[in-house]
C-alpha cells in the first residue's frame, strides 16, 4: 500500500484545526465590569504627575492566555491603546498640564466582546506664566522690532496676544497672533515717542472652555524722536518766468544713517538720493505747482512742501476756423493767435506762429485759407515760438478738427416695409443718401399732415406715421423737406416715386356669390355652378366657399381673376341649404358675401318610381278591399255553387257523416287543412251501387281553382240544395231530412270531349253559431267547419244530359 506523506500531513492539520475550532466554540466568557481611576485626584495642579488606570473584570471558563485590549479616550478622542494579558492598564501623564483636562473613558475589548466604562473627569489647574522677549528696547518712533511670547511647558491650541501700556494709561492690545507650537513671534511698531511697557499672554482652547494665562513679564521700552525732517530750497526763487532755469535743493540735517530723500511733483518722482539732492530744470508754463521733498528711514517718513509759480511771457496759441460750420465747396479760414503778457521781455514781433495739418507745416504765418473738400479734412494745430534772454520758448495750441460737412441730398420717400394697403395706416421713411448729421426732415401730406423728425445719430431714421389713403394717386400729395445747413435752402422730395417703388395692395371689395341655375332650384343629379366675384382688389385673390351647417370650408382656391368658380357635381339631397363665399388677398382682409339658397328637387325617375309605387299600393288596397267584400258577401249568402262533371244526368247526393265531421274537427295540426270526400259512381251504375259506395266511402282531396272568365256559366237548371243546419240543446246536430249520416262527396275533375273545364265549386256555408265553429283549411282554402245534418248537392251537367239521355 502506497501512503503519500503530504496527504497524511494535510489530514493531521485538518483534524487539529477542527479540534481547535470545537474548543473555541465551547469556551464561554462575560465582561462583568470596567473601572477607571484617576490618581492622585481628579483635580490637580499643573505639573503634578497623574495616572489613569483602567481595570476590567471578566468571568470565563478557564480560557488560557486571555488578552485584553484597553483604549483610553479623552473628550471622545482616542489618546492611548494597549493590548495586554492582564486585566488592567495604566496611562501616565508626567507632568499634567491644563491641556490634559477633560473627560476620560476606558473601553475594553476581550475577543469579540467590548464594554466601556463610565466617564471620569480630570481638571488640571494653573497655566504656566508666559515669557516676553524683545530684540531691542530703545528705538526711534516708527521703527519696527521683534517680540516673542512663549510658554514652553504647556501643550494645546494657543492664541497669543501682545499688549502695550503707554505711561499710566490703560493697556491696549497691539496684535493677536496664531502660534507656532507653544510660542509666537511677531513684528511690532511704536509710532509715538515716549516710555512704553509691553507684555503678553495666551489662551488655550479646550472642549470644556477657554483657559487664560497670567500676564508675562513687562518690558520697558523707550521710543525716541527720529530727526529726519528735510529742508528744501528753490533757487533763484519760487516765482520765475517761463524759460528760466530753476534749481531745487532737498537735504536732511541728521547723523542717522540710511536716510533717503525724494523730490516729487504731482505723484511723479523727479529725483532720489541719500541724505540730500539737487535738481535743475528749465520751467515752462505748466510747471507751476507744489513740489514735495520726502525723507524716509525704515517706516518713518518726513516731508516738506514748496509751491513754484511760473509766469508766462505769452499765452498759449489759439487756433480758430471761420465759418464754424464748413460745407464742402465753401471757403474756410484758419487763424492762429497768441497774447504777450510781459512786453518788457517779449514783443509781438518776436513771437512766430506756424499752422500744421496732421503734424505737417502748412504755413509760417498765423493765417491759412482754403476751399473745403474731403482732402482738407484733418487735425490742425498752431505753434508759437519765441526767444527771451537767450532762452527759446515753444508752445502749441490744442488740436482743431476740421471736417467739412456734406450738404443734404434730395430726400427720397419710401413706404416702410415696401407694401401699402389702401384703407390702412402706414409709415413713410424720408431719407437722404448724403448729408452731414444732424438733418431736419419735415413731411407734409394729406389730411393736414405736417410732422418733423431730427436725425442726429448714425443709424437713426426719419419715420413718419400716416393715416390711411384710399387711392393710389394720394401718394403724389406727400412732400418731404430735408435741411442740415442754416445758410442753404431745404432739399425737397415728392411722393411721385412712391407709385413706382411701393407695392400697393387694394383690398377686395364687395364679394357676391351667384349660382347657375339662377333660380336656385336644382334637380338631383344636375351640376351647380357657384361663382364668387368681387368688384376690385389686388390679385391674386383667394376664394373660399362654405355651406352653412357644415364644418370647415368646401374648397379654397387662388385665382388671378376677379372671380372664382366652384362646381357641385351631381347634386344630391344633402347639398341643399345656404352657401356663401369669402375672399382674401395680400391685404389680409377677409370679406364675406351674402348667403344664397340652393333647393334640391327630386329626380324625375324617382318621382315616376314613387308614382308607380303609389298606384300599385292603391291597387293592392283596392284588391284587398274587394276580396274582403266579396268574401263577406259569400259568407252572408250562405250559398255555393259547385260544378261537378258526372257520367249521367242523375242527381248525385253528397252526405257527411257525424263521425267524419268530428274526426275532421279533431284532426291533428299536421292534418289541418285537409278534407276527405267520398266519390259516388255515376253514369251507368244503379242507385244501389251508389248506396253501397256511400256506405264504403273513398277519400280524396278537393282542389279549388279560380274561376275561368272564359268558361260558360252554369245553367240555372242545375240546382244545389243545402239542408239547414240545426243544433240540439245538448250540442249535437240533428238530422233535417231524415237522413242518418252525412256523406262526403268527392268531386273529381274529369276530362270530357264536350267541355274544356274542370270541376268548378262555388260554396258557402251559413254559420248561425260562430262561437261553436272551428276553422278547417282545405287545400289552402279556409272553410268554416260546422256540424252539418246533411248536405245534398244536386248537379246536373247539361252537356252530359244532352248526350246521355
Amino acid at each position: 500500500m502506497d501512503l503519500r506523506p503530504p496527504n497524511l500531513l494535510l489530514l493531521v492539520l485538518t483534524s487539529l484545526l477542527h479540534f481547535l475550532q470545537c474548543a473555541t466554540e465551547q469556551s464561554s466568557y462575560i465582561i462583568d465590569t470596567i473601572g477607571i481611576t484617576v490618581l492622585p485626584s481628579s483635580t490637580v495642579q499643573s505639573g503634578t504627575p497623574v495616572e489613569i488606570i483602567c481595570k476590567a473584570k471578566v468571568s470565563h471558563d478557564n480560557i488560557p492566555n486571555l488578552t485584553y485590549t484597553f483604549e483610553l479616550r479623552r473628550d471622545d478622542v482616542a489618546i492611548f491603546s494597549s493590548t495586554v494579558t492582564k486585566d488592567s492598564a495604566t496611562y501616565e501623564i508626567l507632568p499634567a498640564r491644563v491641556a490634559d483636562s477633560g473627560s476620560y473613558e476606558c473601553r475594553v475589548t476581550v475577543k469579540e466582546k467590548s464594554r466601556t466604562s463610565f466617564s471620569q473627569k480630570l481638571e488640571v489647574t494653573g497655566l504656566q506664566t508666559p515669557t516676553l522677549y524683545l530684540d531691542k528696547t530703545t528705538f526711534y518712533a516708527g521703527d519696527d522690532f521683534k517680540a516673542t511670547c512663549s510658554a514652553p511647558e504647556e501643550r494645546g491650541s494657543f492664541i497669543f496676544r501682545f499688549f502695550q501700556r503707554f505711561r499710566n494709561e490703560e493697556p491696549q492690545q497691539m496684535k493677536q497672533v496664531a502660534p507656532i507650537g507653544n510660542f509666537s513671534e511677531t513684528t511690532l511698531i511704536l509710532r509715538q515717542t515716549g516710555d512704553y511697557f509691553l507684555y503678553c499672554s495666551y489662551e488655550i482652547n479646550l472642549v470644556s472652555g477657554t483657559r487664560r494665562s497670567n500676564r508675562s513679564n513687562e518690558i520697558h521700552v523707550n521710543v525716541r524722536v527720529l530727526q529726519i525732517t528735510p529742508v528744501m530750497n528753490v533757487l533763484p526763487s519760487p516765482n520765475v518766468f517761463e524759460g528760466e532755469l530753476l534749481e531745487v535743493v532737498c537735504k536732511v540735517l541728521t547723523s542717522v544713517e540710511n536716510v533717503e530723500v525724494f523730490l516729487t511733483r504731482d505723484g511723479s518722482v523727479l529725483k532720489k538720493a541719500l541724505v540730500s539732492l539737487s535738481h535743475r530744470f528749465r520751467v515752462h508754463e505748466g510747471d507751476s505747482g507744489e513740489v514735495t521733498c520726502k525723507a524716509e528711514r525704515g517706516n518713518v517718513q518726513k516731508e516738506t512742501y514748496q509751491v513754484i509759480r511760473v509766469k508766462e511771457l505769452f499765452s498759449k496759441p489759439h487756433l480758430a476756423v471761420n465759418p464754424v460750420e464748413i460745407f464742402e465747396g465753401e471757403k474756410f479760414k484758419l487763424t492762429c493767435s497768441a497774447t504777450v503778457y510781459v512786453p518788457e521781455r517779449l514783443s509781438n514781433e518776436t513771437v512766430q506762429l506756424y499752422i500744421y495739418k496732421d503734424n505737417v507745416k502748412l504755413t509760417s504765418s498765423g493765417t491759412y485759407i482754403s476751399v473745403a473738400n474731403p482732402y482738407k479734412n484733418g487735425n490742425y494745430t498752431c505753434k508759437a515760438y519765441a526767444v527771451s534772454q537767450g532762452h527759446s520758448i515753444l508752445k502749441q495750441s490744442q488740436t482743431l478738427v476740421v471736417k467739412a460737412k456734406v450738404l443734404v441730398s434730395e430726400p427720397v420717400l419710401s413706404v416702410v416695409g415696401g407694401t401699402l394697403v389702401l384703407g390702412k395706416s402706414f409709415q413713410l421713411l424720408c431719407h437722404s443718401d448724403r448729408g452731414t448729421l444732424p438733418i431736419i426732415y419735415n413731411l407734409h401730406g394729406p389730411n393736414k399732415l405736417n410732422e418733423q423728425r431730427v436725425v442726429s445719430k448714425p443709424g437713426e431714421q426719419a419715420i413718419f406715421n400716416s393715416s390711411a389713403i384710399f387711392k393710389s394717386s394720394d401718394l403724389n400729395n406727400f412732400i418731404c423737406h430735408a435741411k442740415n445747413s442754416l445758410n442753404s435752402p431745404s432739399m425737397v422730395g415728392n411722393g411721385r416715386q412712391l407709385l413706382h417703388s411701393t407695392n400697393i395692395i387694394e383690398p377686395v371689395l364687395n364679394p357676391v356669390l351667384t349660382i347657375v341655375p339662377r333660380t336656385g332650384y336644382v334637380s338631383e343629379g344636375q351640376d351647380v355652378k357657384l361663382t364668387c366675384s368681387v368688384e376690385k382688389g389686388t390679385l391674386p385673390i383667394r376664394y373660399t366657399w362654405y355651406h352653412i351647417g357644415k364644418k370647415g370650408a368646401l374648397i379654397s382656391q387662388t385665382s388671378k381673376e376677379l372671380q372664382g368658380t366652384y362646381f357641385i357635381r351631381s347634386v344630391r339631397g344633402e347639398d341643399k341649404g345656404e352657401y356663401y363665399c369669402e375672399t382674401n388677398n395680400p391685404a389680409n382682409e377677409t370679406k364675406q358675401s351674402a348667403a344664397v339658397m340652393i333647393i334640391v328637387k327630386m329626380a324625375g325617375w324617382k318621382k315616376g318610381l314613387i308614382a308607380v309605387f303609389c298606384i300599385l299600393l292603391i291597387l293592392a288596397l283596392v284588391l284587398v278591399i274587394a276580396l274582403k267584400t266579396r268574401l263577406l258577401q259569400f259568407k252572408r249568402k250562405g250559398t255555393g255553387k259547385l260544378l261537378v262533371k258526372s257520367a249521367g244526368t242523375k242527381v248525385e247526393r253528397l252526405s257527411l257523416t257525424q263521425a267524419e265531421v268530428n274526426e275532421a274537427a279533431n284532426a291533428t295540426p299536421g292534418m289541418m287543412g285537409k278534407s276527405v270526400w267520398s266519390e259516388r259512381v255515376s253514369g251507368s251504375e244503379s242507385d244501389d251501387q251508389n248506396s253501397e259506395a256511400a256506405a264504403e266511402p273513398q277519400y280524396t282531396n278537393v282542389q279549388t281553382r279560380q274561376a275561368d272568365p272564359n268558361r260558360a256559366p252554369v245553367k240555372k237548371g242545375i240546382d244545389t240544395e243545402y239542408s239547414k243546419m240545426r243544433t240540439s240543446k245538448q250540442g249535437f246536430p240533428e238530422q233535417a231530412d231524415g237522413h242518418g249520416s252525412v256523406e262526403y262527396a268527392q268531386l273529381n275533375r274529369e276530362t270530357d270531349h264536350h267541355t274544356d273545364h274542370g270541376i268548378h265549386v262555388d260554396h258557402s256555408v251559413q254559420d248561425d253559431h260562430r262561437d261553436e265553429v272551428d276553422s278547417v283549411v282545405v287545400d289552402s282554402v279556409v272553410v268554416d267547419s260546422v256540424v252539418v245534418d246533411s248536405v245534398v248537392v244536386d248537379s246536373v251537367d247539361t252537356s252530359t244530359a244532352d248526350h246521355g239521355e
